[in-house]
């Protein structure tokens, strides 16, 4: 079953903030737009992301806006900061760019940016990446994630095809923080709340306990990393799910920023696999 592994090469974009608001208590929704994004290139992809970029303290860039020449002539603390978000609607027609951040506070760089945003504001980002949609292939869909993945969930569950079984786990902190969203009948969508609990635990209870309908599954497996590499483990080794059928990756990991979260992924991620591979040999053997 093909997931759709292809990656664009991402390129600098530019946007206005044109408006926002607050969904729940901690995610923050900013549209922005402009004549620049148009052609923006988002939309075959559910987990489409891009790349924010934040100038450091004292940081000055000259127009047009180079991040190559950036790179080549500036100390790398001047670079600019990067930080990831999903998008979770892009609109050609209107030129808009539909972006969710979860908010703790001034903490981070990302959400106080989205808290403070005003209509007029620019922000550059890199991008889009992306690879994963909905198979029409799959007898059934599984999707799974913390609030961080809820934006990439939000947006595959439009593109579940009517009548196909979709199971949707999503874990947030509490009640407050659920969203509206737009789903076939089909889907069941369940929230758990963490309730000042580890991130992740529930989900990995929820989807032990599952029973798996009939047929291939097409799985969908983001957020904090610990739990996604517990999930992992339970999808590829008890649950004998092929790795072309999941789609399934940290997007953050606990004590970890983006960047030190971004450096030691490739190495986390082998380590898996290493023992993922061990463990199916193991039980084939």
């Amino acid at each position: 079953m093909a997931t759709g592994t292809a990656r664009r090469t991402p390129k600098v974009n530019k946007g206005r903030v044109l408006r926002k608001e607050k969904i729940t208590p901690h995610m923050i929704r900013v549209v922005v737009g402009g004549e620049e994004l148009a052609g923006f290139g988002a939309g075959e992809f559910t987990d489409h992301y891009v790349k924010l970029l934040f100038a450091p303290p004292g940081a000055e860039y000259r127009e047009p806006f180079d991040i190559e020449a950036i790179r080549a002539e500036l100390p790398r603390e001047q670079w600019p900061v990067t930080r990831t978000y999903t998008v979770r609607a892009w609109d050609p027609e209107a030129v808009e760019l539909t972006l969710d951040f979860v908010y703790h506070g001034d903490e981070g760089l990302a959400g106080p940016w989205a808290a403070n945003a005003e209509p007029g504001d620019e922000i550059r980002f890199l991008g889009p990446g992306g690879g994963y949609a909905p198979s029409a292939e799959a007898d059934w869909h599984l999707l799974v994630g913390d609030e961080s993945a809820l934006p990439a969930i939000g947006a595959s569950l439009e593109r579940v095809p009517e009548g196909v079984p979709a199971r949707v786990f999503i874990e947030v902190e509490g009640p407050e923080e659920e969203q509206k969203l737009d789903a076939p009948a089909s889907a069941d969508i369940v929230w758990l709340h963490r309730d000042g609990g580890r991130v992740g635990d529930a989900l990995v209870r929820a989807v032990r306990e599952l029973d798996f309908p009939e047929g291939d599954v097409h799985a969908f497996v983001h957020g904090e990393a610990g739990f996604v590499k517990d999930l992992r483990r339970h999808l590829r080794v008890e649950r004998q799910v092929a790795l072309e059928q999941l789609s399934i990756s940290g997007y953050w990991r606990y004590g970890r920023d983006d960047e030190a979260w971004r450096s030691a992924k490739a190495d986390w991620n082998r380590r898996i696999e290493e023992e993922e591979a061990r463990a199916l040999a193991a039980r084939s053997a």
